[in-house]
């Protein structure tokens, strides 16, 4: 098989999430993925040198880098149908499991066993598991707080139900997150420039 493994990386700026939803700004798999790296590498950061905890920060941003690659082939599945019932999830994370089989095989022999385990999300350490969840929900929850901000209440249920969701993974470091760094998403440019 051909390497054909970063060309179809590069093309999940091709695949729109909140596809049922009306968007002020559009977002594409691609992005969310560097956000959710960048929030994975703050969370796991704020646990380190606030909570006192020993978080391997580059290796969870490593597998937050690739934790939607299989939407390459799957593209972004709306968490209301992917979790309408337990057969169309279990279905779904079936052909996730394909799609990432798929990546795999176009990933260069040499380079297999490192790419591998970032592809399949077989991380060993559900802690890390923990923290790439947790970034992902808060993307969602920092993208409805952006449109909900331009006017768009297309999204207010939704932010309500990933808070809810926050909630319940009972984590200090989202709270410190949500407390310090997430309230300037709800500021337009000039209000964020005349507080610098």
């Amino acid at each position: 098989m051909k390497n054909h493994f970063f060309a179809y990386l590069y093309r999940l700026r091709y695949i729109e999430r909140w596809s049922l939803m009306r968007n002020v700004v559009k977002e594409n798999v691609a992005e969310h993925s560097f956000h959710v790296a960048l929030l994975t590498h703050m969370l796991c950061t704020i646990a380190n040198e606030m909570f006192g905890k020993d978080i391997p920060v580059e290796k969870a941003v490593s597998l937050a880098l690739f934790h939607d690659a299989a939407e390459v082939f799957t593209g972004d599945i709306p968490t209301p149908v992917k979790h309408h019932n337990k057969q169309i999830l279990d279905n779904f994370r079936e052909i996730e499991k394909l799609a990432a089989e798929r990546l795999i095989g176009m990933v260069p022999d040499e380079l297999k066993a490192i790419y591998k385990p970032l592809i399949e999300g077989k991380h060993e350490q559900s802690e890390l598991r923990k923290y790439i969840k947790a970034a992902d929900l808060l993307d969602a929850y920092l993208k409805c707080v952006t449109e909900l901000s331009a006017g768009n209440k297309e999204f207010s249920v939704a932010k309500k139900q990933i808070e809810q969701n926050i909630q319940s993974m009972n984590m200090p470091e989202i709270g410190y997150f949500l407390s310090h760094l997430a309230p300037s998403f709800e500021k337009t440019l000039d209000e964020l420039s005349n507080e610098s």
